[in-house]
């Protein structure tokens, strides 16, 4: 008798769906490809040299070497964690070791609290458009998603505010150059957007991967910082998922997810019933290259990421036609386009592959509605400033010509 796989597979794994970017990234990575698709950072910038020098040093010694090969605590290196705990208190978040469990990776710490806090017709509030990568964690719990619209400043305040007070008790928010927008909360916003979780008694889990790459070097406080708890770092109601991959290495995989030590108790146990621990070299490795390279290296990504964000922007006012608008990001690695109605971005990225040679991905994975179809995402992190001018004239050539059909 032949197996029945799908019979046999739970229906909360069944829920769980390709992700449309990682098979997109399959077709951008052909050489001929200008690929805008990819939300991954240049490796070009990573800090190569350093991290031989942070490996070879590390396995010299020949104490610290055998104590990064071995299995390690759940919760994540001390020392790590400590050096997480300062680099927040530095931004105004004063929270304990205690407070923080390492991760590999935040999607790992959105996935976890996903489990920990959602189950099947339970709510959670998410951005319009939102990281797909969240809603990819959360699936297999199968919420249900209430959708808040975003204008200049943030989410707009009367549509989370209906969303808590029908009983919603769950957001998902991402308040620095969001992925796939780029745009960013206001200070006004981000006290509103706290003022109302605390009146309903609702959870914030706060994305903070790109918070660190802001172009002018100034960083708005976190919904972290500005939640107040009158110094007991175990209250307050924003979860926070901060992550090395943007600003050190991705393949790391170090993350970590900042909370009241009650949620800390329960993340440190499910990370027992499933993969022990993060690696404890990378950890080690981590640690000793944040301590070597930060705030520097920084710095460098800052330089970078402002000229092929500057190099978009330019190429996209002088090429694109009207009808079409785009958001000015001051941080992160997208721009998010928007198209006129009539024009469908899967439809449009079909022919963008093979006829202008250029990789996007299609706004409309974005929105928990499925709505956005006249929407894009741009990325510019990992193409060069020449090769993103002429990748935008022609897909802008392309865009007039479809446009021009109607």
């Amino acid at each position: 008798m032949t197996l029945q796989w799908n019979d046999l597979i739970v229906r909360d794994a069944r829920a769980l769906t390709a992700s449309e970017i990682r098979d997109l990234l399959k077709v951008a990575e052909r050489p001929e490809i200008t690929s805008f698709a990819g939300g991954v950072p240049d490796p070009a910038l990573f800090p190569l040299d350093d991290f031989n020098t942070v490996y070879q040093d590390l396995m010299a010694d020949d104490a610290a070497g055998r104590r990064s090969l071995q299995y390690s605590i759940s919760e994540g290196l001390p020392a790590l964690r400590q050096w997480i705990a300062d680099d927040l208190a530095a931004s105004g978040a004063k929270r304990d070791i205690d407070n923080i469990l390492i991760t590999c990776g935040a999607q790992q710490g959105l996935d976890m609290l996903g489990r920990l806090l959602l189950e099947s017709g339970r709510e959670i509030v998410v951005e319009k458009p939102t990281y797909l990568g969240a809603m990819q964690a959360f699936s297999m719990r199968r919420p249900d998603y209430v959708g808040v619209d975003m204008d200049a400043d943030g989410p707009v305040i009367e549509q989370l505010e209906a969303a808590f007070a029908k009983g919603t008790r769950v957001a998902y928010l991402a308040p620095d150059f969001q992925n796939p927008t780029g745009r960013s909360y206001s200070l006004e916003r981000r006290l509103a957007v706290l003022e109302v979780a605390r009146n309903y008694g609702a959870v914030i889990l706060e994305d903070a991967a790109y918070c660190k790459l802001s172009y002018d070097g100034t960083q708005l406080p976190s919904l972290l910082a500005l939640d107040e708890t009158q110094g007991d770092p175990n209250a307050g109601c924003v979860i926070q998922l901060g992550t090395f991959s943007k600003t050190l290495a991705p393949a790391l995989r170090i993350g970590w997810v900042t909370a009241p030590r009650p949620v800390i108790e329960r993340l440190v146990l499910m990370k027992q019933a499933g993969d022990l621990h993060v690696s404890t070299v990378n950890q080690e490795a981590a640690l000793r290259a944040a301590r070597r390279l930060f705030p520097g290296h920084i710095e460098g990504l800052r330089d970078a990421y402002r000229h092929k964000r500057d190099t978009m922007l330019k190429a996209l006012d002088d090429f694109m036609p009207e009808g079409v608008s785009y958001t000015r990001p001051e941080g992160g690695m997208f721009i998010w386009l928007t198209l006129p109605d009539h024009i469908d971005s899967r439809k449009l990225l079909e022919v963008a592959l093979d006829d202008a040679k250029v990789a996007f991905v299609p706004g409309q994975a974005f929105f928990c509605d499925h709505s956005g179809s006249n929407t894009a995402r741009l990325s510019f992190a990992t193409e060069k400033p020449e090769r993103i001018r002429s990748g935008i004239e022609r897909l802008a050539a392309l865009i007039k010509r479809v446009h021009n059909q109607y």
